[in-house]
């Protein structure tokens, strides 16, 4: 598929296009939250993170297992996912549970993993 959309030799301005998107235009600090967000998912370690709490609510430990890790490295993953509010925890007695924070967090997964698995079929 060959994309030009860079190529555009248009030296029309779509006025009312250009001030609609500005007007509704998020503050600096939503699209700072925006991109820091799909920067700490963007690591594959908490990618996969995400992907085992995506139907599961685990400890560190079950984590630490299903990704052959330690529970050192698994936990400062976590701290990291907390701090932005992409998972939540659960105290059971001495346990600590993990899971996704909402359902926006989980929303937001799953049509990554489609479009990924989608993309993938397609070169195949």
């Amino acid at each position: 598929m060959d994309c030009k959309c860079l190529e555009c030799d248009c030296n029309v301005i779509h006025d009312s296009v250009v001030k609609k998107t500005l007007k509704e235009m998020p503050k600096d600090v939503v699209i700072t939250k925006i991109a820091n967000f799909f920067k700490v998912i963007g690591d594959s370690t908490r990618a996969k993170i995400l992907f085992a709490l995506d139907t599961n609510e685990m400890c560190v430990c079950d984590i630490a297992n299903v990704l052959n890790m330690t529970k050192s490295t698994i936990s400062h993953q976590l701290s990291v996912l907390r701090e932005e509010r992409i998972v939540k925890c659960n105290r059971v007695g001495k346990e600590v549970y993990y899971s996704l924070d909402d359902e926006h967090v989980k929303d937001v997964y799953e049509v990554a993993l489609s479009h990924v698995k989608e993309i993938i079929n397609e070169k195949i």
